[in-house]
């Protein structure tokens, strides 16, 4: 990645060469709100099956895509599921019926970009892509995706019932298999953030994009995104920090991912007995552990080549991105300890304590949960392991890793 060596030079990198047409993305909202209303308001007219709403996701709906192509979710929360293990049923008849009033809309309604739906007839999946007329590099695609409606109305600032975990849990049977279904909490975990991070975010996600390919399966990007947002939790979530110094401390966290075990309790944390028991089960996995912030069996980290990786950041961490005007390298945030509940060793029980730097934000704002363990915490992030707590919860404690990054 040949960039300049200051961090003015990187900001205006993204600016000139990372960031989507602000007028192309403006015509893509446009014309997804038409297809949205279309849907809601045609889809099964004739049927007992309602349109209940349709969310948008993926890095276009969060305010991260990047320059060129791009993907998306249009997700469709239907009347007919009424429980996580419904969602594959009729799945056929749902996928052509949503197929039909997409034409439909293509024919009928008139748009600023070019709409195309896929021609590959897929009983199981549908697709449709948005191109624009004048710049032809510019483009989202999109998987319309039925699902049921684990949460129902949003409240702002609110946390769904444990019950919807509840079920999530006993329903599952590979993670994040039901991830749709929390499409609007994943799209609002990022989405809120400051500018300045959706920007390192873009940055983080065109490093890896210039990964070799066909040496091996890699880590999801949603999982860089995720820990792109801890790396700046760690700096101190400050609204104008340093992009080189943050994009650092990604390459650091990428480097030790023997150590990772990140998560957030925004959405669900320990109050609930099976809740608990099953992050208990979670955080007690190999690492690296990166836990979906809106679907708790969402783990981004395992069964994916880390190493390679991890091999690329190191080669990074020299090149000019990475070095300061005098020349010297670029120092990563420092990982601190943050303790949300009073002073380190006056903690009570009842709670799950999370490692160095656990910090728990929502729009930025500190949580009160996880607490802080007082043990001594490797310098990135810590390798836990569990123990019985007070009142027979249970406490994560800390226990460094054998093996050196």
């Amino acid at each position: 990645m040949m960039l300049g060596p200051t961090d003015h030079d990187l900001d205006k990198f993204i600016t000139e060469f990372l960031q989507p047409n602000r007028h192309f993305l403006e015509q893509v909202n446009k014309a997804v709100d038409t297809i949205c209303s279309f849907l809601r308001d045609n889809c099964f007219r004739n049927s007992p099956i309602k349109v209940l709403k349709v969310v948008k996701g993926g890095s276009s709906a969060k305010g991260t895509a990047l320059r060129g192509r791009s993907d998306a979710d249009l997700v469709v929360f239907l009347s007919c599921f009424s429980q996580f293990t419904e969602q594959g049923n009729m799945r056929a008849e749902i996928i052509s019926e949503i197929r039909a009033q997409l034409e439909a809309c293509q024919q009928e309604r008139e748009f600023e970009v070019k709409f195309e739906i896929s021609k590959w007839e897929n009983p199981r999946v549908l697709s449709f892509s948005l191109t624009s007329q004048t710049m032809l590099d510019q483009s989202v695609d999109f998987d319309v995706l039925p699902a049921f409606d684990a949460l129902g109305q949003l409240v702002l600032d609110s946390r769904p019932s444990p019950q919807v975990y509840v079920d999530l849990i006993h329903s599952y049977s590979n993670a994040g298999e039901y991830s749709p279904c929390f499409t609007e909490l994943q799209r609002n975990f990022i989405s809120s953030r400051p500018t300045k991070l959706k920007s390192l975010i873009r940055l983080v996600k065109h490093w890896y994009q210039q990964m070799p390919k066909g040496r091996g399966s890699l880590p999801p990007q949603h999982g860089l995104e995720l820990l792109t947002v801890y790396a700046w939790e760690q700096g101190g979530c400050d609204c104008q920090f340093s992009m080189a110094e943050g994009f650092r401390t990604v390459l650091e966290l990428v480097r030790q991912y023997r150590q990772l075990c990140v998560y957030w309790t925004v959405n669900y944390d320990n109050e609930n007995e099976t809740v608990r028991d099953f992050l208990k089960l979670q955080l007690q996995k190999p690492r690296p552990i990166i836990l979906d912030p809106a679907d708790p069996t969402g783990n981004l980290g395992p069964n994916a080549r880390w190493d390679l990786l991890a091999k690329e950041a190191v080669a990074c961490m020299s090149a000019p991105c990475c070095m300061g005007r005098d020349g010297s390298p670029i120092q990563p945030w420092p990982v601190k300890v943050r303790d949300l509940w009073g002073s380190r060793g006056a903690l009570g029980g009842g709670a799950m304590w999370a490692g160095e730097g656990h910090v728990c934000s929502q729009r930025g704002r500190a949580q009160s949960w996880p607490r802080v363990c007082p043990r001594p915490p490797c310098p990135v992030c810590p390798w836990v392991s569990a123990s019985p707590g007070r009142s027979g919860l249970t406490n994560v404690f800390y226990n460094p890793p054998q093996a050196a990054v």
